[in-house]
C-alpha cells in the first residue's frame, strides 16, 4: 500500500481509503455483520482512513462504524466524521451554527467510541450559507481544535469554487484539508485546475468516488442518479468499450483516480468484504493510459459536465 501526506496534517494516508456511507445502508440493504467484515478487510489490507458522517444513514454508519472500530489498536487508523448535514425520517436537515457543531462533534465520538476526531469536515457547504460556514461553523471547530477534540479541519463540497471561496476568506491553518467528489474521475478532471491553489494554501486533497457514483460501473447508474441523460448514456458506451478490451470499468477508474500523487487519497465504499478486496487490487493496478485516452474520447461530448448535489 501506498501512503501519502494529506496537505500539513503530518497524516500520511493510504491511496486508497474507505468511505463508510454503505454502512448506513445508503445504497442498499446491508448486513451489519458483513459491513463489519468489509471494515475489517479494509484494515488487514492496509487502508489506513476512513470517513463517515452523522448523515450517511441517519446515524446508522457510525453507529456500525463504531462498533467494528471497538477492540481495533487506535493507532490503526486516521477517522474523519463531519458536522452541519443530518436526516430524520428520511428528510436532510442542516444546521451550521457553532451550538450543534460542538454537539455533533461529542455526539459522533459517543456513536464511534473514540475520544479524539483526526479529521472533521464541515459537510456539503453547498447548501450553507458561506459566511456562517467561515465566521460561525469554522471557528467552532477551530476552538475544538485547540482543546485537542479534533485534530484537523476540512471542508467538502460538490461545487470546487466555493473551495477556493472559504479558504480565501479565513485565517490561513483554519482549513486543513478538502474532500471533493465526482471531480477526478474518467468524465470529469476538474479538481486538478485548483491542485495549484490547494498547494499554495497548504491545504490536502481528499477524492472520492472514483464510480462517480455509480455511473461508471458495469452495474450502471443507479436510478436517482443525478447526471444528465446524454452524460449516463455515454458511460455506458465506455463500459461496453472497457469490456470488449477484458477489462472492468471500474479497475479502469480506480487506477486513474489513485495515480494522482498530488492528491493524497481516493475514497470508496463498500460494505462487501469481497468488493473491498477487488478495489483495493484495482489501486494497485498500473494505469493503462492507452485504454484511458481511449475511453475519454469515448466521454468527450459530456467530459466535465456536471449535476446538482441534492
Amino acid at each position: 500500500m501506498e501512503y501519502r501526506e494529506l496537505g500539513q496534517t503530518g497524516m500520511k494516508l493510504s491511496k486508497i481509503s474507505f468511505g463508510a456511507s454503505s454502512l448506513g445502508a445508503v445504497f442498499h440493504p446491508m448486513k451489519e455483520e458483513e459491513g463489519i467484515r468489509a471494515v475489517h478487510t479494509a484494515l488487514e489490507q492496509g487502508i489506513n482512513f476512513i470517513d463517515v458522517s452523522p448523515y450517511y444513514g441517519h446515524l446508522k454508519a457510525e453507529n456500525v462504524l463504531g462498533k467494528a472500530l471497538r477492540g481495533v489498536e487506535r493507532s490503526r487508523y486516521y477517522l474523519s466524521t463531519k458536522v452541519g448535514r443530518y436526516g430524520r425520517d428520511g428528510v436532510n436537515q442542516w444546521d451550521y451554527s457553532a451550538s450543534r457543531v460542538r454537539e455533533s462533534v461529542y455526539e459522533s465520538m459517543e456513536r464511534l467510541g473514540v475520544e479524539q476526531i483526526d479529521l472533521i469536515n464541515v459537510h456539503d457547504i453547498e447548501f450553507a450559507d458561506l459566511e456562517q460556514v467561515c465566521h460561525e461553523t469554522l471557528p467552532a471547530l477551530a476552538a475544538l481544535r485547540d482543546r485537542g477534540i479534533v485534530r484537523h479541519i476540512g471542508i467538502t463540497n460538490l461545487n470546487l469554487r466555493h473551495f477556493r471561496y472559504v479558504i480565501e476568506q479565513v485565517p490561513a491553518g483554519i482549513v486543513e484539508s478538502v474532500l471533493s467528489f465526482c471531480h477526478y474521475t474518467l468524465n470529469d478532471d476538474s479538481l486538478t485546475d485548483y491542485l495549484d491553489f490547494f498547494e499554495a494554501h497548504k491545504v490536502g486533497v481528499i477524492n472520492a468516488s472514483p464510480y462517480s457514483m455509480g455511473l461508471l460501473t458495469e452495474r450502471g447508474a443507479p436510478s436517482w442518479h443525478p447526471a444528465p441523460a446524454a452524460l449516463q448514456r455515454l458511460a455506458r458506451k465506455a463500459v461496453d468499450y472497457c469490456k470488449s478490451k477484458g477489462v472492468s470499468i471500474e479497475q479502469l477508474a480506480v487506477s486513474y483516480s489513485t495515480d494522482n500523487p498530488r492528491i493524497a487519497t481516493t475514497l470508496f465504499s463498500s460494505s462487501s468484504p469481497e468488493n473491498v478486496l477487488r478495489t483495493i487490487s484495482y489501486a494497485g493496478t498500473p494505469l493503462d493510459r492507452e485504454l484511458l485516452e481511449e475511453i475519454r474520447t469515448i466521454l468527450a461530448p459530456g467530459f466535465r459536465d456536471s449535476w446538482v448535489n441534492s
